[in-house]
């Protein structure tokens, strides 16, 4: 039995839009948070029963490698990735005694998917030149990712952020 979230409120990834320090309101941030950690949160809770029932569980969240390494400070996207991670880290504490797995995995700016759809080949071609793979990470190589932790395969993984970035962020 396995959970995949991967929540996220309509946040445009635009850094020239982006509101600065000085302008971001809380109401950018409640709304993030209320997608990232809400949404995990009443996922998980609604899938615990089945776990139990299962036996197992595996849960398996999506956050950022820019809380680690913030290129572009979306302020509010990445403090709600962040808790995440903290979200992540205390029910697989919490959840272990019902051999739940809670695992979270990071990429950054994946070539192509709806969110990255207005990226200049450029940006792509900068990410990728800062990499040691020399590229960015596809949606389908992201995804593979996913598959590991839903698998038995990742059965003794349980509270890391593995960062699926082609080695942009070590870490």
């Amino acid at each position: 039995m396995t959970t995949v979230v991967n929540a996220l409120v309509d946040f445009p990834f635009d850094g020239d839009a982006r509101p600065k320090a000085e302008d971001i309101t809380a109401g950018r941030f409640d709304a993030q948070f209320s997608g990232a950690v809400h949404g995990a949160l009443n996922t998980i809770q609604l899938a615990v029963p089945d776990f139990e029932k299962a036996g197992f569980g595996r849960v398996v969240n999506i956050g950022t490698d820019l809380f680690q390494a913030p290129s572009v400070p979306y302020h509010d996207y990445t403090a709600a990735k962040a808790a995440l991670l903290s979200l992540t880290r205390t029910f697989c504490k919490d959840l272990g005694s019902k051999h739940v797995t809670v695992n979270m995995f990071s990429g950054g700016l994946l070539r192509t998917t709806d969110a990255s759809a207005a990226t200049l080949e450029e940006v792509f071609d900068m990410i990728a030149a800062g990499a040691p793979l020399g590229s960015t990470t596809t949606p389908e190589e992201f995804g593979d990712t996913a598959v590991f932790f839903a698998s038995p395969l990742s059965r003794a993984v349980t509270g890391p952020n593995l960062l699926v970035d082609g080695g942009l962020v070590m870490g």
